[in-house]
């Protein structure tokens, strides 16, 4: 049996997603980490983009994150985000009009949250 880590991804309104993995990878303000079992204890700010999720079977699991951080200590992962939202429930023909609306406007801010829900899409 592979080594596996708890993981609970959590936004300000509710609980998105919690299981056992392998892998997570996260943008923090440091750079992007990988985490795995056995990682040392780890504090750091997230930045806007996907986090994917390798689950204990084999799955993989994406979602589009915006601010909030990340706690890793004793296999057991804690991402507290103030918006996320899993791939599977982004809109895309919505995130594309975002994007294109974003562009028109240079709005730097909505340029990059639709960026990152479209980047959440293409990677589960």
């Amino acid at each position: 049996m592979a080594a596996e880590l708890h993981v609970e991804l959590v936004a300000a309104d509710r609980s998105v997603w919690s299981g056992e993995a392998t892998l997570v990878v996260a943008r923090l303000t440091t750079g992007d980490v990988g985490i795995m079992p056995g990682h040392q204890p780890l504090l750091g700010v997230l930045e806007s983009g996907p986090v994917t999720i390798r689950t204990a079977d084999g799955k993989t699991v994406a979602a589009a994150v915006h601010g909030g951080f990340l706690s890793f200590a004793d296999d057991k992962l804690s991402v507290l985000a103030e918006i996320a939202e899993l791939a599977g429930e982004i809109d895309v023909e919505r995130a594309e009009r975002a994007l294109e609306r974003a562009k028109a406007e240079a709005d730097e801010a909505a340029h990059r949250r639709a960026d990152v829900r479209l980047r959440a899409v293409a990677s589960r």
